[in-house]
């Protein structure tokens, strides 16, 4: 039997469950672990700047194709405590990440050494599974249990913490008899399916609700042909973005209190059933339950059982993963439509059609300084439909949602539950990791860029370039606008005079000097006709020099964007509507007033 280290034994499980990049920080009590990642070749290293960028980093990673682990690496103490923010993120968006971390030697755990944490209790709420391994030769099992646990049931993440002891012990191992352990999902029966579509047979006025579980069970094209053999329209989830086109004539829109369409939250206030699979009803979704549950029956699907009824009581449960139960849809949906039992539902898909050209908001304005909407306009027209968005959180992201185009799943790449600030770069250069022939284009405000951008040098070290659009009104502006419901303005601006570049203005960090420090190219917009042209050189720019670039857009201080704080009845309007063509020119269909 070969005998090898336990790290190199590790390391050898990565390469056999799939694992071809991994992102983290080297050091002392994992160092052992990162000379058996040398010796055996086969992952590609990207060193973060910061831990908590290598877990985001491995989180977009992950988020980019099917299959995909994306996995961290770090030190002990404070390299895992700075992972828990990633395992948090990974954890509320259902995205497997492997997260290693160095340990204390086994003996002096207990006896406060050296950045000795006691990091698998912390990270226990916040991943499947979080392990101390104290002997070298339960390692294997370990390492082999936690892609199981990742891909099984609801994904998720797993923290394997390795004392430098365990690391440097030889054991037994032979990596050519390895096998992975089958994961486990559970399936819809034929019956439970049955009696689902007869629910929606039923109603007059169905809508599907698609969340990120379909994309998670790699199941969008079973989701767009059910939805085409039934003729129900189709309400994607901010993380079921993509699953089906938003000009497919079945895509009504997006529902919730920010990142919604007006045409969405309308078509939904219309029916009177819903279908949601692999979706959470997060509440920046539903809203006040009253409102979003009142005069519709519910079926939910979702592949964790404990999800059913947790928000509200469906009519109808089912404990299934996305991809099985779909299988079974269509299968049931085909016999039915053979038979001539299907309901013709062209005239409500239509009528979702008609609210689509008639409920927009405006994205044209001249203003200088520049209102964000133009710059997703620019962006529309920028960037084609094989472009992959990343983004986090703020009035930045919901704008984005609410005016930019997306076509195919995984191409909205959003962290969704958490949503930490400084989330947007990292994420972005594990996507483009994962991805280096797709265009990548990310989206943040200046304090979620500001968060992390010194991630950027990581993009600049290891060419790997993206578009980096940073929209910057020097305002915490989501949370300047939340206050109002608090009559107040308070420790939100982020406004100053700098005196190392007075042509800013307020607007105080300079961006661009910073993204080129760090290495980058970078290009300040002032003036939103030039919008185009700087997001065309943008793109040559990353090709020309393999690196990020940033288009920075200077928009006027504050903006309201649309949202509403309590239901999806309600939402606020702040800015103009479009009530000309011209009004919004990328729309995806044509105003018609």
């Amino acid at each position: 039997m070969p005998r090898m280290t336990a790290a190199r034994a590790a390391v050898e499980i990565l390469k056999r469950e799939g694992v071809t990049n991994a992102f983290g920080v080297p050091g002392a009590a994992i160092n052992p672990f990162y000379a058996a990642l040398k010796g055996a070749g086969g992952i590609d290293h990207t060193l973060a700047r910061h831990v908590e960028g290598a877990s985001h980093m491995a989180e977009g990673y992950t988020r980019t194709h099917p299959g995909n682990i994306g996995v961290c690496i770090g030190t002990s103490g404070p390299a895992g405590t700075d992972m828990i923010t990633g395992l948090y993120s990974a954890i509320g968006d259902s995205i497997p990440i492997l997260c290693i971390t160095g340990q204390a030697p086994t003996a002096v755990i207990q006896k406060e050494d050296f950045q000795a944490v006691d990091i698998a209790s912390i990270a226990k709420p916040v991943t499947k599974a979080a392990t101390t391994v104290m002997e070298a030769a339960q390692v294997p099992g370990v390492f082999q249990q936690a892609f199981h646990l990742m891909r099984s049931g609801r994904p998720g993440p797993v923290l394997i913490d390795l004392p430098i002891d365990v690391q440097l012990t030889e054991i037994h191992f032979d990596p050519e008899t390895y096998e992975p352990l089958p994961a486990f999902k559970p399936a819809a029966t034929r019956a439970q399916v049955e009696k689902a579509l007869t629910l929606l047979n039923e109603s007059e006025r169905p809508l599907i609700v698609a969340g990120g579980g379909i994309i998670n069970a790699d199941a969008s094209e079973l989701l767009v042909e059910f939805a085409e053999l039934t003729g129900t329209p189709v309400v994607p989830t901010l993380m079921g973005w993509g699953i089906l086109a938003d000009d497919h004539e079945l895509n009504a829109g997006m529902v919730g209190l920010q990142t919604s369409h007006r045409y969405g939250n309308a078509n939904f206030l219309e029916s009177d059933f819903v279908l949601g699979i692999g979706n959470r009803w997060a509440n920046r979704h539903t809203g006040k339950l009253d409102v979003y549950t009142q005069g519709r029956k519910f079926v939910h699907v979702d592949i964790e059982p404990t999800q059913i009824g947790k928000i509200f009581a469906p009519d109808y449960g089912i404990a299934s993963d996305a991809k099985a139960a779909l299988e079974l849809f269509v299968e049931v949906a085909k016999e039915l439509k053979a038979a001539g039992k299907l309901p013709d539902r062209s005239d409500w898909a239509a009528s979702t059609q008609v609210r689509k050209a008639q409920l927009q908001r405006r994205t044209h304005f001249d203003d200088i300084p520049m209102k964000p909407q133009r710059v997703y306009e620019e962006m529309n027209k920028a960037f084609g439909p094989e472009t992959r968005y990343v983004t986090t959180i703020g009035l930045s992201q919901i704008a984005g949602a609410q005016m930019l185009h997306v076509y195919k799943p995984r191409h909205w790449i959003n962290c969704g539950q958490a949503g930490p600030l400084g989330w947007t770069i990292p994420a972005a250069l594990g996507v483009a990791t994962a991805d280096p022939e797709t265009p990548v284009v990310a989206l943040s405000g200046d304090y979620d860029f500001q968060f992390m951008l010194e991630e950027l040098a990581v993009g600049a070290q290891h060419k790997i370039p993206y578009v980096h659009v940073l929209v910057n009104n020097a305002y915490l502006g989501l949370i300047r606008q939340a206050q109002r419901n608090l009559d107040i303005n308070f420790q939100v601006n982020l406004e100053f005079e700098n005196i190392n570049a007075p042509e800013l203005g307020v607007y105080g960090v300079d961006h661009v000097k910073v993204a080129e420090g760090l290495g980058c190219k970078a290009i300040r917009v002032t003036d939103p006709s030039e919008l185009g042209a700087a997001f065309e050189a943008a793109k040559k720019l990353a090709a020309e020099h393999r690196v990020p670039v940033v288009v920075e857009a200077i928009l006027e201080r504050i903006t309201n964007i649309s949202m509403s704080g309590s239901d999806i009845a309600s939402v606020n309007e702040w800015e103009d509507i479009a009530t000309e063509p011209g009004h919004a020119p990328t729309a995806i269909k044509p105003l018609k007033v």
